[in-house]
């Protein structure tokens, strides 16, 4: 692994690519790490960020009349498409965090019907949102990205301060996500239109709450256009 060689002239910060070698978590999970990170949002001031994308999964938005996910969640699919092509171009590093549970998860005790089971079609990301061959899989068994995750070893592995949280669900895995890493000392944003709820009324009550939270600057709420133009 190389270290990360920020060198700043007069009005640009250029940061050089970090190579990594095949990583293993030990629990076979395998993934080619070549990343760039660091952006200058104003002078004097430097964000790193890791774009994290939640829950997009087959099984969470399959084809059916039954599904409450589907309708909200195709409608973030353009704008999550344009961040990650947008992303990839400044080398930030994409992590897709996945639902992976077993048949008898502790969770499905409740109302939650079973879904994303480890090594189902349906525990993968949706074809739409096709992960490239640098970005990471992340498998988690709970609502957070965090939790009983390697997440943030590898986000301090790859220099990050920021994570860009999108996906799905905002009052659920996405906001716990955001909480985690708030908890983990990570500056987070949460993008409102590449993320949703089952219902907008959901989506929106939820960001609300932390629009003008005493969280803020740690805690932002976003759109991707503002995001793009601070990293720009």
């Amino acid at each position: 692994m190389q270290l990360i060689d920020f060198i700043e002239t007069d009005r640009n910060l250029k940061v050089a690519t970090t190579n990594y070698d095949t990583v293993s978590d030990g629990r076979g999970l395998r993934r080619e790490l070549s990343r760039t990170v660091g952006v200058r949002v104003k002078r004097g001031t430097f964000m790193k960020p890791a774009i994290i994308v939640v829950d997009m999964l087959k099984d969470n938005l399959k084809e059916s009349s039954r599904n409450p996910f589907l309708q909200e969640g195709r409608t973030i699919l353009s704008n999550l498409q344009r961040l990650l092509v947008e992303s990839r171009k400044k080398g930030f590093p994409i992590i897709f965090a996945c639902d992976s549970f077993l048949k008898d998860d502790f969770i499905f005790k409740s109302r939650m019907k079973i879904h994303s089971l480890q090594g189902t079609k349906g525990a993968e990301v949706i074809d739409d949102l096709k992960p490239g061959p640098t970005d990471i899989i992340l498998p988690k068994r709970r609502f957070s990205a965090f939790f009983k995750t390697d997440l943030d070893q590898t986000l301090r592995m790859l220099g990050v301060d920021t994570i860009i949280v999108t996906g799905i669900t905002t009052e659920v895995c996405v906001l716990m996500t955001a909480m985690d890493g708030l908890s983990h000392d990570f500056s987070v944003i949460i993008l409102e239109d590449c993320s949703a709820s089952r219902k907008k009324e959901f989506h929106q009550g939820c960001l609300n709450l932390y629009r003008d939270s005493t969280l803020y600057p740690l805690l932002r709420i976003m759109t991707l256009d503002e995001f793009l133009k601070e990293v720009s």
